[in-house]
Order: C-alpha cells, then sequence, then structure tokens
C-alpha cells in the first residue's frame, strides 16, 4: 500500500467516525463504542479490498460482506453511504422510526446489505453458508465475516468455525473485532472468550493477530489469507473500543449510549 493510499483511507476513516458519533448523537441511541473500534477494517474492505458493486449483488461474482456484530450498523451505514447506496441525508434519520436504516442491518430494506444480523452469533453461520454456496458455484469471490471478541462466547460461533474448516472454505475470511470489552464489562471478566487465537487453531482455521487500527497490517493479512488454501483465514483484530474519542476510548460505558450534547461537541472537536 503507498503513502497516498494510506492517507486516502485514514481521512476516509476519521470521517466516517465523525458520521458515527453524529448518528448516535442523533438518535439518541446506538453503538458507539464498537463502531469506532470496527471502522477502520471496514474502511478498508469497503473502499480498497473488496468487489462491491452497486448493482448486482445477487450473483456470485462480488464479494460479500457478514456484519456479524450487527449492532455496528452506524460504521456499515456510514460505508454504505459513502459507496452510494443510499444518500448521506439518510444518516440524519438512523434509528427513527420513519427510517429503513434500523439499529441492526436487514437486508430487505438497506441496499447494500448482503445479510439480516443482529442476534450475536447468527450472522457469523450465514457467512460459512455464503461461502459454502459461492465455492460450490466456482465462485473466485470472497466472504468477509466480521466478528466480535464477545460474540464469540456464543456456541454457535464454533459450530459454524468447525463447519468452515469441514468444508475446506479457504473462500471466507473472517475478522474479529478484538476491543476487550462488551455491554457488562471486560470480556475477560465477563466470559473469558482468550486464548482466541489457540481456539481458531484447533478449529482448522488460518489465524493471524493485528493492530486492526493499522491499514499496512490489515492489507498484509487480507493479502496472506487470500493465499491460503484449504481452510478458512481468520484475522484477530486489537482494536480500541471508541477509537479517536477521547471519553468513550476503552470505556464499556459507550457500547451502547450516546453522548450528551457537551461530549457530543467535545468529539467533534477531537475528529475535525
Amino acid at each position: 500500500m503507498d503513502r497516498e493510499t494510506n492517507e486516502r483511507l485514514k481521512s476516509l476513516a476519521k470521517k466516517f467516525r465523525r458520521e458515527i458519533v453524529q448518528m448516535v448523537f442523533w438518535a439518541k441511541s446506538g453503538h458507539p463504542g464498537g463502531s469506532l473500534s470496527v471502522i477502520d477494517i471496514l474502511t478498508y474492505l469497503f473502499f480498497y479490498e473488496m468487489e462491491y458493486p452497486l448493482e448486482g449483488r445477487n450473483n456470485f461474482n462480488s464479494d460479500r460482506l457478514v456484519l456479524s456484530k450487527g449492532h455496528a450498523t452506524p460504521a456499515y451505514y456510514a460505508c454504505l453511504s459513502e459507496k452510494g447506496f443510499f444518500p448521506k441525508e439518510e444518516l440524519k434519520k438512523f434509528r427513527q422510526v420513519d427510517s429503513f436504516l434500523q439499529g441492526h442491518p436487514e437486508n430487505e430494506f438497506v441496499p447494500g446489505v448482503d445479510v439480516t444480523t443482529g442476534s450475536l452469533g447468527q450472522g457469523f453461520p450465514q457467512a460459512v453458508g455464503m461461502a459454502l454456496g459461492m465455492k460450490t458455484d466456482k465462485s473466485e469471490r470472497f466472504v468477509y465475516a466480521i466478528l466480535g471478541d464477545g460474540e464469540c462466547q456464543e456456541g454457535i460461533i464454533w459450530e459454524a468455525a468447525m463447519a468452515g474448516a469441514h468444508y475446506k472454505l479457504d473462500n471466507l475470511i473472517a475478522f474479529v473485532d478484538f476491543n476487550g470489552l462488551q455491554i457488562d464489562g471486560e470480556v475477560e471478566k465477563v466470559m473469558n472468550v482468550k486464548p482466541l487465537e489457540e481456539k481458531f487453531k484447533a478449529f482448522n482455521w488460518h489465524v493471524q493477530v493485528i493492530d486492526g487500527h493499522n491499514f499496512e497490517e490489515i492489507e498484509k493479512a487480507v493479502k496472506e489469507a487470500k493465499n491460503v488454501k484449504g481452510r478458512p483465514s481468520v484475522i484477530i483484530a486489537k482494536t480500541i473500543k471508541g477509537k479517536g474519542v477521547s471519553f468513550m476510548e476503552n470505556n464499556y460505558k459507550f457500547h451502547g449510549k450516546p453522548p450528551t450534547e457537551e461530549e457530543f461537541e467535545i468529539a467533534m472537536r477531537e475528529l475535525s
């Protein structure tokens, strides 16, 4: 990745961080912490890596994305609107009664959303099924699944991981947004998922651990994953909950809490 591309992605991610905070503030509800931690990964995928056209989403000639941690829709919607799937003005209606931008993604209503998710754990097995279908159809495209670390407490995650390895889905690349926090506090104290790297290795996945806020590391990991044959890949991305906003960083209380008006002004200054 050249310097110009790196700076372009950083600039986009900063813009999306502003939009994330704005959406949650306007709606007076939503999930800013995990959206801010995962936005660098989504920015890289949408604006550098994936073949993700506006038209023809229902065929096997496009990459697919499954936001299994479905509460991170502010990050998802910021990317989709930037890609042109719907006008930016719609972001102002996030989580409103008359809006199609619900708190969790619905593929029936939101252009560009491949899979409806929300209940934690249920997006990942759908990604496995999509990858199996694409592999059967001999598609050369990839399925990218975005998981949360707290989400890995769900048993269905490991059933899906077992199936992905069993069917040798080397067209499936999962990211775990490992920010260490969930709605009730530290993941390690609520229900420890560590050692996550060893768990996925035991399920016969190719495993990498990276800095989830470093675009060069993300690129390197994706390139390596795409060259793996005969098994799926997982990229465990170490991130910071609430990244970019001082009072939200590493603060589990902002998992699902909007900022106050005073906090909003501080966040906008920090992200300017």
